[in-house]
């Protein structure tokens, strides 16, 4: 069976995020790559073993822990992504801000709306999607990894709002300063990037 690979990302000192949140974060996730590799894994041997009703409650309780695996470590890949080779900004000239621009009026309007969402309480993601029926940009809140993801659409942008992105940095009262933070780290090229590939 194929494996999925851990991938790597140049991540230099960030405005506000320690190196040992970074380092601790990137172990969480490898946990997603190798959990995700693993299910795949035991969902092939399960289903080998028989269709018993204890392997079928078995194979169908992996194979919806694989959504949770899976999601975690897209959702991550995106993250760490944006956040490699040193922040730049957007380019008022490229399509990803005009097409923000032309859904939301401005650029100030989305960022303060997709702020506002990675705020919501409790643990999850702040995301940026293209849909790729209707290319359109759309924002979305996701719970833990997998619920809420948006069916037809690639993430461009992913805030991770789960505690162990900021809490040792900024305690949990600093939440707002680590959105914030996040942007003044952002590498809007490759946010460009995955407009640009998936948009073509």
């Amino acid at each position: 069976m194929m494996q999925f690979e851990e991938k790597k990302f140049n991540i230099p000192e960030l405005k506000g995020v320690s190196s040992k949140t970074i380092e601790e974060h990137l172990k969480l996730y490898a946990g997603y790559v190798k959990h995700t590799n693993f299910a795949l894994e035991k969902i092939d041997e399960f289903t080998k073993s028989g269709q018993t009703d204890t392997y079928i409650i078995i194979i169908n309780e992996t194979q919806r822990r694989f959504g949770f695996e899976y999601d975690g470590m897209r959702n991550h890949e995106v993250y760490f992504d944006s956040l490699s080779d040193g922040p730049s900004p957007i380019s008022p000239d490229g399509e990803l801000y005009k097409s923000i621009v032309y859904l939301w009026g401005s650029f100030d309007t989305w960022l303060a709306r997709f702020k506002s969402i990675a705020m919501t309480r409790g643990v999850g993601w702040a995301m940026l999607y293209l849909d790729t029926k209707e290319h359109r940009l759309l924002n979305a809140y996701i719970e833990d990894h997998q619920l809420g993801q948006l069916v037809g659409c690639t993430p461009i942008l992913a805030l991770d709002m789960w505690e162990h992105a900021f809490v040792a940095d900024y305690q949990p009262s600093g939440k707002k300063q680590y959105v914030e933070d996040f942007f003044a780290n952002l590498n809007w090229k490759k946010v460009e990037e995955n407009f640009n590939s998936v948009a073509k």
